[in-house]
């Protein structure tokens, strides 16, 4: 029996639509994983390298929602 593994692809990240142009707020996801698996991938752009955080679709809504009614 062979067994194989791939490495996955690197994440492809999107700078948020309500990130502000001045190099702050910068909140950024990876739409392309979300696509694929389900899973949606945030991070803070200023750290790319920290963790980030896995949200399912419903709990992004919310984050989203929530954001809204903020600002």
């Amino acid at each position: 029996m062979t067994s194989t593994s791939a490495t996955p692809p690197p994440l492809t990240w999107v700078k948020s639509s309500y990130s502000n142009g001045q190099g702050a707020e910068c909140v950024e996801w990876a739409p392309e994983h979300a696509a694929l698996t389900g899973q949606v991938l945030l991070r803070d752009s200023k750290t790319p390298h920290a963790p980030y955080l896995t949200l399912t679709p419903a709990s992004f809504a919310g984050l989203v929602s929530l954001a809204k009614s903020c600002g």
